[in-house]
């Protein structure tokens, strides 16, 4: 028993010695450690390998000889290595609360990998996404983006509120340029939208201001930006031309009034524009007025055998009633059916379409029938003129017969 508990005694001298030097999770004298069997079966580290500033990394590497046992230990670090984690979140877990990064590394887990120094702590497993690691190149690309898309925006939706020409070009990053695109294309938009209701609201402001006064006075609110500006005066010009408008309706039912009544009456001390508006409306009333009397000798003429002449004021009155009885061709064609029914002895009888001439269809009828008349009267008196002829050419004969 007292051989055993001497072997022991002494083993443990030889062991502790080493355990004070290298063991997983902590480093050495050197600055490195071994990577332990359960930390190479995790794929975070392979073989010998140094943290802090120690040796390179990666790779097996023999252990240096330990320091003499004379020397003491040296004390624990409260370091962390990536054998200590259980799997790659706890990893990121870590370094996101220590607020790591490539250039903020104590600890040396970044490195611990393939590549030194790239953001990135540990061996990261395939198809991780890295942003989630604070410091990792593809998390800075997104924060650039993202800031990018930010300032873009703003600046889009500036311009488009303005209704300035679209200009999305920036500097930095292509991450921070692709944001800055993306940012500007869609505040542009909404800027040109908001931009277009300014645009109506100011058309419409002016047409208010065109409404109440003839003269343009511009709001110095709008004299610095030439879009809105054209707004407000499109606005103003459209009233001041609805109000022309009325204003020239208005002159032409005066003319068509006057025209009507022959009273012509030319304004004064208005446009020219007015004043065209009365005459066309006053030349209106006036072809008006002659339809009137035109129609008159027109419907004058399926009442009378003849033109008589009208008592009427003014002599162009006259001269557009017998216009107007002249040019009643239907009252001729009325003549032509009641003549020829008179003359073929019809029964009187005037047709409905005619009643409207019935003075004029009742005198040709007579003419036709009186002339019927004579006709037979004529054909009598010649039949008898020839028998009176031909007894007295009986007569002749008989008397040379008996002579």
């Amino acid at each position: 028993m007292g051989k055993y508990l001497i072997f022991i005694m002494a083993l443990v001298i030889l062991v502790l010695p080493h355990q004070g030097y290298a063991h997983s999770g902590r480093t050495d004298s050197s600055g490195g450690h071994n990577c332990s069997a359960k930390s190479q079966a995790k794929g975070l580290c392979t073989g010998y390998h140094y943290h802090n500033g120690g040796g390179s990394s990666g790779g097996s590497t023999p252990a240096p000889t330990p320091a003499p046992a004379a020397k003491p230990a040296p004390a624990t670090r409260s370091d962390k290595d990536c054998s200590d984690f259980s799997n790659y979140d706890e990893v990121v877990a870590y370094w996101n609360a220590k607020g790591y990064s490539a250039s903020n590394d104590p600890e040396r887990l970044d490195g611990f990998g393939n590549v030194v120094d790239d953001g990135i702590p540990c061996e990261v497993p395939s198809g991780y996404d890295t942003a989630k690691i604070n410091g990792s190149p593809k998390q800075i690309e997104q924060k650039d983006s993202a800031k990018g898309e930010k300032a873009g925006y703003q600046k889009g939706l500036n311009d488009g509120t303005k209704g300035a020409e679209e200009n999305n070009s920036s500097t930095g990053s292509a991450a921070y340029q692709s944001g800055y695109g993306t940012g500007y294309d869609k505040g542009y938009s909404e800027g040109m939208q908001k931009f277009e209701e300014q645009k109506v609201a100011v058309e419409k402001e002016g047409y208010e201001a065109g409404k109440k006064q003839e003269k343009l006075v511009l709001p110095a609110k709008y004299q610095n930006n030439t879009l809105l500006k054209q707004e407000y005066e499109n606005g103003f010009n459209r009233a001041l031309k609805e109000k022309e408008e009325a204003q020239i309706v208005s002159f032409q039912e005066k003319g068509l009034e006057d025209g009507t009544k022959d009273i012509k009456n030319t304004p004064k001390n208005v446009s020219q524009t007015l004043i065209n508006a009365y005459l066309t409306g006053f030349e209106k009333g006036q072809n008006e007025l002659r339809e009137k009397y035109l129609k008159m000798g027109y419907n004058a003429a399926f009442t009378m055998i003849s033109y008589k002449k009208p008592a009427l004021k003014q002599e162009k009155y006259i001269t557009w009633y017998k216009e107007g009885f002249k040019s009643n061709n239907e009252v001729e064609k009325i003549a032509e059916v009641a003549y020829e029914m008179g003359s073929n002895e019809e029964k009187y009888e005037v047709p409905q379409k005619y009643m409207k001439a019935e003075t004029v269809y009742e005198y040709h009828y007579g003419l036709g029938k009186q002339a019927a008349q004579d006709a037979d009267e004529a054909n009598t008196m010649i039949f008898g003129l020839g028998i009176a002829a031909w007894l007295g050419r009986r007569f002749y004969v008989a008397r040379k017969m008996v002579a």
